[in-house]
């Protein structure tokens, strides 16, 4: 569930398919994120999820799987 919206938040915002996103795409080496996609990302995220992501825990997140596990542990 928090996967296929964070894949679909993604595919809107960089303009992918569905099959190109996978728990291991890297957003930006995969993607083609650069960081002003990420910012826009981690907005959108936050929204969706009413959630709220420091700065300091962007750095770490790489991966979709990064972003699916840090929801998760959210809430």
């Amino acid at each position: 569930m928090v996967f296929e919206k964070i894949r679909a938040i993604l595919c809107e915002q960089l303009e992918l398919n569905e099959d190109q996103v996978t728990m291991n795409s890297n957003i930006a080496e995969d993607l083609g994120a650069d960081s002003l996609d990420v910012v826009d990302l981690i907005m959108s995220i936050e929204d969706e999820f009413d959630v709220e992501v420091p700065d300091e825990d962007i750095e770490g997140i790489k991966t979709v799987g990064d972003v699916v596990n840090y929801i998760e542990n959210a809430k």
